[in-house]
């Protein structure tokens, strides 16, 4: 996001979109928890800070453009019910935001049908693409909402993505037991991330990352 200091709009834009991404995502794994019986019916469904922010993946929101929400672990989810539904949990914070993108990603199709979608990147607008003032700020909500859960997906620790991948294993490995040790109990997934948000200070390796991950998004609105 400090790459759009430069357009205090679309700052505050990107801001708001990776605190909304966190609610979204908070809201939608407490909600399919207790839908899915995971969870006790008691607990609040309601945001808390302390369990839905983590503050590395606010600082990656800060320096690469987009960060991620605090790590749900997967003894956390039980899989008595299945593995089909411990997955749904971890699905469902990252698909919320994606779906919630696409839905403003149309209004802005709508509003204002002469865009840029067809050539845009989603580096271009996290970076602060120059942009009248409504249209900026519906693209950045939309672009930032999109790549807070596309990242999310990544089947790494800290990620929402690796508690899909390890529930939808019927027994994990030995080679998943290692990588759960290095990369979740050893903070390896997060120096990674981090070490990609940071380099080349140009172009950080995650906005790359996004960029393959979310312009065919963009380009589906074009």
């Amino acid at each position: 996001m400090l790459f759009a200091l430069g357009e205090p709009v679309a700052f505050v834009a990107l801001v708001v979109a990776f605190l909304l991404g966190l609610l979204l995502r908070a809201f939608a794994i407490r909600i399919t928890a207790r839908a899915l019986r995971l969870s006790d019916r008691r607990d609040p469904v309601s945001p808390r800070p302390r369990e839905d922010v983590d503050p590395f993946g606010a600082v990656a929101a800060a320096v690469g453009g987009m960060g991620w929400g605090k790590m749900i672990s997967v003894d956390e989810v039980p899989r008595y019910h299945g593995r089909g539904r411990a997955a749904a949990v971890f699905a469902a914070g990252p698909l919320a935001c994606i779906v919630f993108a696409q839905l403003l990603f149309a209004a802005y199709v709508i509003l204002f049908p002469g865009n840029l979608l067809s050539f845009l990147r989603p580096s271009d607008v996290l970076r602060g693409f120059t942009l009248p003032v409504g249209q900026q700020v519906l693209l950045c909500l939309a672009v930032g909402l999109l790549t807070f859960g596309l990242l999310a997906l990544i089947p790494i620790p800290p990620l929402d993505g690796f508690g899909i991948l390890w529930s939808a294993q019927r027994r994990p490995g030995v080679g998943m037991q290692k990588m759960r040790l290095w990369f979740e109990d050893k903070n390896i997934g997060v120096l990674i991330l981090l070490i990609c948000c940071f380099f080349p200070f140009t172009y950080p390796f995650l906005l790359a990352i996004l960029d393959v991950l979310g312009v065919l998004f963009l380009r589906l609105w074009g």
